[in-house]
């Protein structure tokens, strides 16, 4: 410490501290180093400002109030509550949310399982790594300051455990190309330095980054537009700390560093010196958030906080500072909080590293945005037309940037109108005081705007019930404004396109609101339901009367031209040396004329090796370009080996002949089977007969295998006596669904005489009975199986319930059903499930929920989407001989994998989407 002593006697300015030597300073110095395992104290009182210039105090004990009240088993007397601004002072409240005492059952087994945590939070990355945001609803309900329970978490990895004893120790080593290189303690940045408070809202780089991925999915994770929060941050200015330490000429950059252990490194990333230096650019060293200590998600002991930026740039749990000639080196520095090129794809960015070492495409300040909190999404709203209604939401800019408008349009965009805007960050720049925890608050010489702003915008529900939607922008003084149009990117960054709310008007003249996306695995939002329909979600039009409403050429989704050849790659392949790989050991298959080998590829094939070991030898270009993505056929390219010389096409294509006796189904041949008779089962189901080959023909298909089906007209077939039944869910045109299900409205012209093609079985899962199931070519013993379905979806989940309870040697497998429909005379099969609950009541659970409005009177089932909340009520706790089974529209089975993995069960070998 002799060179602070040194700095001491030479130093005149003002934000360094002399120090005071007095019976008060000497109570804090030797209570920051106590140890005591005792019950904690509370803080000091407000009304215990001190004047300007005297020593302030760390908040007693440096240690997290979540820690503190775990360790005091929550009892209200030892909990931490936030430090209130003095009463005189009218400014924003500091939140007063209770503490969280308790570790939330999700972070169990986890290497996070000593953090408390709100549950009411949505996680986004499952289990682990924690982060997670609130609803949008929840966070806005807060007012201006965010408490900690609610406060955004973004994390790379396990959180840094430290305890009271180690905060006090915890030490910041500044060196580099500076004169004064130091290492500082928390206490010795107090002493040292003038300590500020400073309201600060810090926002997550991929904040609304769920509308990009439904447009296209990103290389990032599904935040909703609740990834800001906005804090009373105490510590001190990072301006004055390099000040002392006197960056060399030639230190350029700023690296900081954190103590975090993450696969590449610690995180860290650098500023520019200049940027650092500059005191209006507002960057501290921060310990204390709403007068409390840091909470171990947000950086405890010491952090980062860099106003006007994306959060990515305030580096948690700060270990170092160094002043470099080059940028930070670290591995997330480049290989995040980028925005890359537009063309530059997800697979692109993997593959061709260099895109992320473009010091071009960094991101720094944050750009313009803007959402709508009120309406909520799904709220509904009803009355008279006269009646008023107050649109609110949220807005902020980067740089220290007013924002100055906001603007809301009720016709998609046309015409705009001026929605009033409440800086509550003002209300600090009208008073000054020092305070022994807080230190200075005083901005009443800023002019940087370094939070979000609120808007509001009052409208009649008349005006309402005639709008399509609710669109909001915001400019900011540099008159950068929102764009109508997302700037889609491979990182899923800074998506700040305007904010729309459909609305949707109900037949009993209330109106439904629907957000563009809901956070996380959630299901829900205009976007995802445009793209269901074959409409272009990043070109949305609301506009078109519920009535009458069609698909216009324009809106249409476009297939993306993908090339599926490997560059470079000119060998011939005879139909001879094809022939040779129909096996499933290195199959080769023909798409288009070019020959592929995806032996190396069976392991990872999401719909199981099975797939396309039933292609081996052939041409595959119908089936593959049928149900494969865009991304799917990229791939393809990787594993091209060469161009056949002719065509498997008619005649050529290469058969196996070996049909299995007694068995209609063969894996590699179309069979034809003519439709004898349908059935109506409901509104919109239909049971389809169809004749086999024989007598005493059986299917062929295993419980849990599914087949493909190739439809086919007035091809008469005799002699086909055995017949088979199809349960299919008629996917009419409507309103919000104007194409239909195309296969499903081919279905629904099919009439007697008619015929369709099949080929299978195929899957990747056998239910062989006895409990036991074969699962991607394994057997494995299964005495739980959870199964969820919608619509339709029941007949294979039904298959799977028959072969467990119609098994007489087996009597232990438990099996729970979560059925979703819209309406109740939409369940499909209800008959025989309640049956089956009923004969077995101790082995089988059963549980429907609908999700339209009209739900019957005495209904005690569940109401609502498929959510995280109901699996786990109605499906069993992941357990080693547990599976669960998925059958439903895409978009939903892919949100329940999502819900399951976080839940704990393992998504390759125990979640299976047939």
């Amino acid at each position: 410490m002799q060179r602070i002593r040194r700095f001491f006697s030479k130093r005149k300015s003002s934000t360094v501290k002399k120090p005071v030597v007095d019976e008060a300073s000497r109570d804090n110095e030797s209570s920051s180093n106590t140890t005591s395992k005792g019950p904690l104290p509370p803080l000091p009182s407000s009304s215990s400002s001190v004047k300007s210039g005297q020593v302030t105090a760390l908040p007693e004990p440096l240690y997290p109030a979540t820690l503190q009240a775990l360790e005091a088993n929550g009892s209200p007397e030892f909990c931490l509550q936030p430090r209130m601004l003095p009463d005189a002072i009218k400014a924003p409240a500091v939140p007063t949310d209770q503490v969280i005492s308790s570790i939330d059952a999700q972070d169990k087994g986890t290497p996070d399982e000593w953090i408390p945590r709100d549950p009411r939070m949505i996680r986004l990355t499952g289990k682990h790594p924690f982060n997670a945001e609130a609803k949008l609803t929840d966070l806005y309900g807060q007012g201006f300051l965010t408490s900690t329970n609610l406060f955004f978490v973004r994390s790379h990895g396990a959180v840094p455990k430290v305890d009271a004893q180690m905060a006090i120790d915890w030490k910041v080593e500044i060196k580099g190309l500076c004169d004064n290189p130091v290492i500082f303690t928390i206490d010795d940045f107090r002493k040292m330095f003038e300590v500020v408070t400073v309201p600060i809202t810090l926002v997550c780089a991929g904040n609304r980054r769920k509308e990009q991925n439904v447009v296209q999915k990103s290389l990032g994770f599904n935040w909703g537009a609740a990834g800001t929060s906005t804090a009373l941050f105490t510590g001190v200015r990072l301006a004055d700390v390099l000040d002392f330490i006197q960056p060399q000429r030639g230190a350029k950059h700023v690296v900081f560093e954190g103590g975090d252990s993450l696969p590449n490194g610690p995180y860290g990333t650098s500023q520019l010196t200049s940027w650092a230096k500059d005191l209006r650019r507002g960057m501290m060293l921060a310990w204390a958030m709403n007068g409390l200590p840091l909470e171990p998600d947000h950086g405890f002991p010491i952090r980062l906080v860099v106003p006007g930026q994306v959060a990515g740039r305030s580096v948690k749990w700060l270990r170092k500072i160094e002043l470099s000639a080059i940028e930070s080196q670290h591995y997330l520095h480049f290989h995040d909080n980028k925005v890359l090129p537009m063309p530059v794809g997800p697979d692109q960015a993997r593959a061709d590293k260099s895109w992320w070492y473009d010091s071009r495409y960094m991101i720094r300040e944050l750009n313009v945005n803007s959402a709508i909190a009120c309406p909520d999404h799904d709220e509904v709203l009803k009355g008279d037309i006269q009646d008023t209604y107050t649109l609110r939401g949220y807005a902020y800019a980067g740089g220290g940037r007013r924002i100055t408008r906001v603007e809301i349009s009720l016709d998609e965009g046309t015409t705009w109108e001026l929605a009033e805007i409440q800086y509550p960050e003002d209300q600090f720049r009208n008073f000054a005081f020092d305070d022994t925890i807080y230190g200075k608050v005083d901005l009443t010489q800023s002019d940087q705007c370094f939070c979000w702003s609120f808007w509001s915008f009052q409208v009649t529900v008349g005006r309402l019930s005639e709008a399509p939607a609710i669109t909001a922008r915001a400019m900011d003084e540099s008159l950068a404004l929102q764009p109508r149009d997302m700037y889609w990117n491979a990182g899923g960054m800074m998506n700040n396109w305007w904010f729309r709310v459909c609305i949707h008007h109900l037949d009993d003249g209330s109106m439904r609101f629907e957000h563009p996306t809901v956070a996380g695995t959630q299901s829900g939002g205009w976007m995802q339901r445009l793209k269901d329909q074959g409409r272009d979600p990043a070109k949305p039009i609301f506009g078109v009367s519920s009535s009458n409403e069609t698909v216009r050429d324009d809106d249409l989704v476009v297939q993306e031209v993908v090339s599926m050849t490997k560059p470079g790659v000119t060998r011939r392949i005879t139909k001879e040396e094809l022939a040779e790989h129909t096996n499933a050991e290195n199959p080769w298959f023909v798409v288009k004329g070019e020959v592929y080998d995806a032996t190396e590829y069976l392991a990872e094939h999401p719909g199981g090796p099975q797939s396309i070991t039933l292609v081996a030898g052939e041409d595959a270009t119908d089936d593959f370009m049928a149900i494969h993505s865009a991304d799917a056929r990229r791939k393809l390219a990787e594993f091209h080996i060469g161009t056949l010389v002719g065509s498997l096409v008619g005649g050529d294509q290469p058969t196996d002949d070996s049909d299995r006796p007694g068995v209609f189904l063969h894996p590699k041949k179309w069979k034809p089977s003519r439709l004898v008779s349908v059935k109506d089962v409901s509104k919109d189901s239909k049971v389809f007969r169809f004749a086999l080959e024989g007598d005493d023909q059986a299917l062929g298909l295993p419980i849990g295998q599914h087949v493909y089906v190739r439809l086919k007209r007035r091809v008469e077939r005799s002699g086909q006596k055995v017949s088979e039944d199809m349960l299919v869910k008629i996917y009419y045109p409507t309103p919000t669904f104007p194409t239909g299900g195309k296969m499903t409205l081919g279905f629904a012209e099919l009439e007697a005489g008619d015929a369709v093609e099949l080929k299978g079985p195929i899957g990747h899962f056998i239910w062989q009975g006895d409990g036991k199931a074969l699962i991607h070519g394994t057997t494995a013993v299964v005495r739980e199986v959870g199964m969820v379905c919608a619509g339709s979806g029941i007949t294979p989940i039904l298959q799977v319930l028959r072969g467990i309870f119609e098994d007489p040697s087996d009597t232990t497998t438990k099996a729970w059903v979560l059925d979703i429909n819209r309406e109740f005379d939409d369940i499909l099969c209800r008959e025989e499930l309640d049956s089956l609950a009923s004969q077995f009541p101790s082995r089988f659970s059963l549980r429907y929920s609908l999700t339209a409005k009209n739900i019957p009177v005495d209904w005690n089932h569940s109401v609502g989407r498929v959510n995280l909340e109901m699996l786990e009520a109605h499906l069993p706790s992941p357990s080693k001989e547990g599976i669960v089974c998925l059958c439903g529209p895409p978009p939903m089975e892919q949100s329940v994998k999502d819900s399951l993995t976080a839940m704990g069960w393992r998504p390759t070998s125990q979640i299976i989407i047939f």
